[in-house]
């Protein structure tokens, strides 16, 4: 193993421990999104590219508000261009407010931001029944306008919106928040007439919505099924899953597995990478009857004993990119940025994340205390800073990658991949 290294370098390995050493580091430009928008520097899934070129992120005032932010890549500048609490015309507070904007937002043709609105969580002498239920928002970065599609169900929050804009609609995902089986009715809107129709509860916690090249929206059922919406027929079917020509295994089926979906550009394959198990699928969303046929493409980390991956994405390109937490790694979860090109014979792991410009924000406060909610980002023993909670990840048209963690809130720019 140390035949081809220096004895300096084996004596440095050997000090590092189980760190990484800063050769292996692939860093990123770190840029902290604004504190008064949040007060637990906190924000989810939601982060997308939008046709201008900018990003559009979404976080979390738990108790007050939920916001859109739009981030300019070229002037590294953060706005705030859509306050939920306003759009939708209230000033509920408490468990009753819109507190998360936790859904991975889309974009319709138009150039429009779909997102949906969310529950916080109940503090003591609050009730469930305060929360009203979530919204439906969008926000047009053409004319700076936002628009509220009202209550899709009462009493649940949003978590998945998919437009589909040549069709006049957009698929929804409710949550309920319950636990252990959280209620997720899967429905659509009529984006014209504001009606919402109901297809049921999926019983499918943070579930995703794809659209296949017919149209056609994919939404996961609690027990390891896909049930499947025929816009054109106004039809639903229940769909099995294979992978490698085998049932569903458990991973996909349980009742506490959470799978993060998206599509190709062509809407012909649906990747998924469930939270927890390390390993990257892909579906043919072309496939006829009534099996949605998939493909086991590899472990995301070869050497991770505990990964957790809540963030993935396909690019514009049709490359995979994962944020990918390796839990089990000693010393304390470890953050690495993980890619799979279509053809590959697996995901390959492009290193653990660290930030290229330590000193883009302050950790303590000016008497030298630590900042509340900054908790997330740790010093290893080079020096390197590096976050371990990762929400989101984004591919840019331009190739850049983009990693959205919190506490503190941050956005991580990666350039190498820039084409």
């Amino acid at each position: 193993m140390f035949r081809n290294l220096s004895l300096s370098l084996i004596l440095l390995l050997l000090l590092a421990g189980s760190n990484a050493l800063s050769a292996d580091w692939i860093k990123g430009k770190a840029y902290k999104l604004p504190t008064e928008l949040t007060n637990q520097e906190s924000g989810y899934f939601s982060i997308i590219e939008g046709l201008n070129g900018k990003l559009y992120i979404g976080c979390a005032k738990y108790g007050v508000n939920g916001y859109l932010i739009e981030f300019d890549p070229k002037a590294e500048k953060s706005t705030m261009v859509m306050d939920v609490m306003k759009t939708i015309g209230s000033d509920a507070k408490g468990f009753a407010a819109q507190s998360k904007l936790h859904t991975r937002n889309n974009v319709g043709a138009s150039g429009k931001i779909y997102v949906g609105s969310k529950q916080g969580y109940p503090e003591k002498g609050e009730t469930r029944d305060m929360y009203l239920g979530g919204y439906v928002l969008t926000y047009d970065p053409a004319t700076g306008k936002s628009e509220h599609f009202g209550i899709a169900k009462e009493k649940h929050g949003i978590i998945s919106v998919t437009p589909d804009e040549e069709m006049g609609v957009a698929y929804i995902s409710t949550c309920s928040d319950d636990r252990p089986i959280d209620h997720t009715h899967f429905m659509v809107l009529d984006l014209k007439t504001k009606k919402y129709t109901d297809f049921g509860d999926m019983e499918h916690a943070y579930a995703f919505i794809v659209i296949d090249d017919q149209h056609r929206a994919y939404h996961p059922k609690r027990g390891g099924t896909v049930v499947r919406y025929d816009p054109k027929t106004k039809k639903t079917e229940e769909l099995k899953i294979s992978i490698d020509g085998q049932p569903v295994p458990k991973e996909l089926s349980g009742d506490h597995c959470i799978q993060n979906w998206d599509w190709t550009p062509d809407h012909k394959t649906m990747f998924c990478v469930e939270m927890t198990t390390n390993k990257l699928f892909m579906f043919d969303l072309t496939a006829k009857g009534d099996v949605l046929p998939g493909k086991s493409l590899g472990t995301l980390l070869p050497e991770g004993t505990k990964t957790d991956c809540r963030a993935m994405c396909v690019g514009p390109d049709g490359k995979v990119w994962m944020a990918v937490s390796d839990r089990g790694h000693p010393g304390g979860s470890l953050l690495h940025l993980v890619s799979y090109t279509p053809g590959d014979k697996a995901p390959k792991d492009q290193g653990p994340v660290g930030i290229a410009n330590p000193d883009f924000t302050t950790f303590t406060t000016p008497d030298g205390k630590p900042k509340p909610w900054h908790q997330a980002i740790r010093k290893e023993k080079d020096g390197t800073l590096t976050p371990w909670v990762p929400m989101g990840v984004c591919a840019a048209k331009d190739g850049t990658v983009y990693i959205y963690t919190i506490s503190p809130l941050t956005l991580m720019k990666f350039e190498q991949f820039k084409k």
